[in-house]
C-alpha cells in the first residue's frame, strides 16, 4: 500500500511539473487521494523528500525540486515564493539585497532571502540551505513601487530601486548594518530616479529613513544631484524631518548636525566589500 501510494502521488506530482506547476499544498494531495490514508500520504511525501524530489517550504506547502537543481537538493526561493504567498493569501515583495541583485547591485549571492509582507509576522524558515527572512510591515504594501520579474515558474514581485534603497536603510539591521547598506546603495544609484516619488512612497517609508538615505547619498556617496531630487520631493509631500542620530545605538554628545537632513553625525561610514 505504501509503494502504491508513493507511485500514485509521485505520478500526480510529475504530471503537475510537466504542466509547469512546481508547488502544491498538502490539502491538495489529501483531496485528490481521499481513498489513501493520511499516514500513507505522509509516508509517500517523506520518501520523496528523502530522495530530494520535493522540499517542505512551510508547514503544509511543498516545492518540487526540478532536475536542474536535484544534485543540490534545493530549489531557489524565487521559483516558489509567489506561489507560497498566494497560498498564504499574503501581499509581499522580495526586498533588500535580493531586490538589489535584480538591478545588478550585489557582488555575491545573498545568504538570506528577504521577503517583506504584512502582519501578523511569518516565521523565518530554513530548508535545504535556503534561509528565508520574513519581515513584517504594519503598512499597506505600495504595489505601485513594486516591479514584476519573470522566472521559470512565473512572475515575482520585487521592490523597485527607489523602494529598495529606502528599505536598505529602514531594515539595515537585517543586512548587517549601515556600512553594508551604503555599499549596496552605491551600486544601486545608477538604477535610481527619484523624480516619480509620490505620496504613496512617503506614506510608506519612514521619514527617518528618508533623512538617512538623503544624507548618505549626498555626504557619503557623493550623489548630490540624486539627493537634491529626494529632498525636493520630501518637501513637496510634507515629509517632516526631526533631528535624529545617524546611528541610534551610539551616543551623540559633541557630534555635529547636518541641518539639511537633520542628521546628528555620530557614525563614520565605511563602505565594505559585499
Amino acid at each position: 500500500m505504501i509503494n502504491d501510494s508513493l507511485y500514485k502521488i509521485k505520478d500526480w506530482i510529475d504530471d503537475r511539473q510537466r504542466l509547469g506547476r512546481i508547488t502544491f499544498a498538502y490539502q491538495e494531495i489529501r483531496e485528490h487521494f481521499s481513498a489513501i490514508t493520511e499516514q500513507a500520504v505522509k509516508n509517500a511525501l517523506n520518501r520523496l523528500k528523502k530522495k530530494n524530489e520535493i522540499v517542505p517550504v512551510l508547514k503544509g506547502f511543498y516545492a518540487v525540486i526540478p532536475i536542474a537543481y536535484a544534485l543540490r537538493g534545493m530549489i531557489p526561493p524565487e521559483l516558489y515564493i509567489d506561489d507560497l504567498m498566494k497560498h498564504l493569501n499574503r501581499p509581499y515583495y522580495i526586498a533588500l539585497l535580493d531586490a538589489a541583485a535584480f538591478y545588478g547591485a550585489a557582488h555575491q549571492q545573498p545568504q538570506i532571502f528577504s521577503v517583506i509582507s504584512t502582519y501578523p509576522p511569518l516565521r523565518d524558515t530554513a530548508k535545504k540551505g535556503t534561509y528565508i527572512n520574513f519581515i513584517a510591515t504594519r503598512k499597506t504594501i505600495p504595489q505601485i513601487w513594486l516591479k514584476s520579474f519573470r522566472t521559470e515558474n512565473g512572475d515575482i514581485q520585487v521592490s523597485k530601486p527607489e523602494l529598495t534603497a529606502a528599505d536598505l536603510i529602514t531594515f539595515q539591521k537585517e543586512i548587517g548594518g549601515q556600512n553594508r547598506a551604503s555599499t549596496v546603495l552605491y551600486e544601486l544609484v545608477e538604477s535610481i530616479s527619484f523624480t516619480q516619488l509620490d505620496k504613496v512612497f512617503f506614506d510608506y517609508v519612514p521619514a527617518s529613513s528618508i533623512q538617512r538615505l538623503g544624507y548618505l547619498l549626498e555626504q557619503e556617496l557623493e550623489q548630490v544631484d540624486l539627493a537634491e531630487v529626494l529632498h525636493a520631493k520630501a518637501e513637496e509631500f510634507a515629509c517632516k524631518f526631526q533631528k535624529i542620530p545617524l546611528k541610534y545605538s551610539k551616543p551623540t554628545k559633541d557630534s555635529k548636525t547636518n541641518t539639511k537632513w537633520q542628521i546628528i553625525i555620530n557614525e563614520t561610514i565605511e563602505t565594505d566589500d559585499l
